[in-house]
């Protein structure tokens, strides 16, 4: 069964090491977040740093995700006083268990917060695409994918949760349905957004 690829990339409006009230917000609520979303059905992992690693994102070592990678675009710092990004590479059994991951729970209240914490950018912020069982996703597969998007609009080789692809390229909407629950967030697989 193929598994599914989610990479998240934000430029922070301030560099990760900054002391400031909304920088500290932002960290505070990483750990609720990772923790509600390494516990949510169908999460299967996500890259970080070997233990104890707490060098730069580009000096760390990153195991099976290999080599960490940015977009191109992204022109703020590389050293521990000057990053200011946010990102994430994660694997998920499908769709739905992602969608329900990034849209309920502690991460569907961090989004709310988004627009204080992150630049707006002309760049998609997440790719989605399928590998077959047992891939392991790199940094660098996922820069290629979200630079595609990009480029070319949701395909088969990089997609977004609004314009979804099965397996078999073809577009698709997933199913079954996410049990019944309040949001203001649009449903891309086209049912209501009120009740989900």
């Amino acid at each position: 069964m193929p598994q599914l690829a989610l990479y998240t990339f934000g430029v922070l409006k301030s560099p990760l090491a900054d002391p400031a009230p909304l920088t500290r917000e932002f960290h505070d609520s990483a750990e609720p977040v990772y923790a509600a979303i390494s516990r949510h059905p169908g999460y299967l992992g996500h890259a970080e740093p070997a233990e104890d690693d707490r060098r730069t994102h580009w000096d760390s070592d990153w195991g099976a995700w290999g080599e960490f990678a940015v977009p191109a675009w992204y022109d703020r710092g590389r050293t521990p006083e000057t990053t200011a990004l946010a990102t994430t590479l994660s694997l998920w059994t499908g769709l739905r268990p992602a969608f329900d991951a990034v849209y309920t729970g502690p991460h569907r209240t961090a989004l709310t917060r988004r627009h204080d914490w992150f630049e707006r950018t002309p760049h998609p912020t997440h790719t989605i695409w399928w590998l077959p069982t047992g891939v392991i996703p790199t940094w660098h597969d996922a820069v290629t994918r979200l630079n595609h998007l990009h480029t070319h609009g949701p395909t088969p080789h990089a997609f977004t949760f609004h314009h979804p692809f099965a397996p078999d390229a073809t577009p698709t909407k997933p199913n079954p349905p996410a049990p019944a629950t309040e949001s203001s967030e649009p449903d891309p697989f086209g049912e209501p957004s009120a009740i989900r």
